[in-house]
């Protein structure tokens, strides 16, 4: 009988010669790994896949966003028409309701990212947060990418929230152009407050002491920004606390995007940039505490 003869290498299969002039596949492959992404292309591609790890729990469950859509429309619907009528805060030639809608974007928007710290205390109990870690990913690629999660689930809120401002009348712009700066604000504005939570969670370490914490802050930074009045209105000391507050940035960019106001543009991005920047650094140090 004749020899079957043995089936031909795949020509993918890298060959070299042994010594006695038979090509063998080369094995080196199977035995080294592949080099691993360094330097700066590590970071984007690691945020871009803790951003889109915490999106997928949105697809999963979009309760979240329906429910949280029920308290901007009842300021609008209520507290804005209300006062749109008694013409008690005055804002000039604008409707009280036009002058209050950018504030309440940046309010839900806030809301949204201000508890983010307690999914990461949940994922140090659940011992996903110490795996993450062991991971070659760096902690501000971790801390980035969900922070810039908490900002894409505040913008699908924004969008929500311009809407129902739409269907009540309020006078905004639909230029493309502007409504992409809205979005970026947003952006910037959310990645900073879940950062700060996230910073807050490093300390406290538990989640009934960042409930507490949370709740005990939101309504501060609201009522301490431009949100709902004018600064000029505000008592001295209040309005030193408002220059201070990334809020009152977040929304004079939105009011001179959506409804024209005059703004400080470069100087709304630039503090809103800086404070993301420097919440990042803070979350990513505490990081470790919380998965000791």
């Amino acid at each position: 009988m004749s020899a079957v003869p043995a089936a031909p290498l795949p020509a993918s299969a890298e060959q070299v010669p042994a010594a006695d002039g038979v090509r063998r596949p080369d094995l080196g492959l199977l035995l080294v790994p592949p080099r691993a992404r360094t330097g700066w292309r590590l970071v984007p591609a690691r945020v871009l896949a803790m951003c889109a790890v915490e999106l997928q729990k949105l697809r999963h469950d979009r309760t979240e966003l329906y429910t949280r859509a029920v308290q901007p429309a009842l300021w609008l619907l209520i507290f804005g028409e209300t006062f749109t009528k008694l013409r008690s805060i005055p804002t000039g030639n604008i409707p009280y309701l036009d002058y209050l809608a950018p504030g309440i974007i940046a309010q839900s928007a806030m809301f949204i990212a201000i508890f983010y710290g307690i999914m990461i205390i949940w994922e140090r109990d659940s011992g996903v947060l110490t795996k993450l870690l062991v991971t070659p990913t760096p902690r501000a690629a971790l801390v980035t990418g969900k922070a810039f999660a908490a900002g894409v689930k505040a913008v699908i809120q924004a969008v929500v929230v311009i809407l129902i401002a739409a269907l009540l009348g309020v006078a905004m712009t639909w230029n493309p152009l502007r409504l992409l700066g809205v979005a970026v604000v947003v952006l910037l504005g959310s990645a900073f407050f879940s950062c700060l939570s996230m910073t807050i969670a490093g300390i406290v370490l538990t989640r009934d002491r960042l409930m507490g914490i949370g709740q005990a802050i939101t309504m501060p930074l609201f009522f301490g920004s431009n949100a709902l009045y004018p600064v000029g209105l505000m008592p001295g000391w209040l309005q030193a606390i408002s220059k201070a507050n990334p809020l009152s940035y977040q929304v004079d960019a939105l009011r001179g995007l959506l409804i024209g106001t005059p703004a400080h543009l470069p100087l709304d991005f630039g503090v809103l940039a800086l404070a993301t920047v420097l919440g990042i650094t803070a979350a990513s140090a505490l990081l470790g505490r919380l998965a000791k």
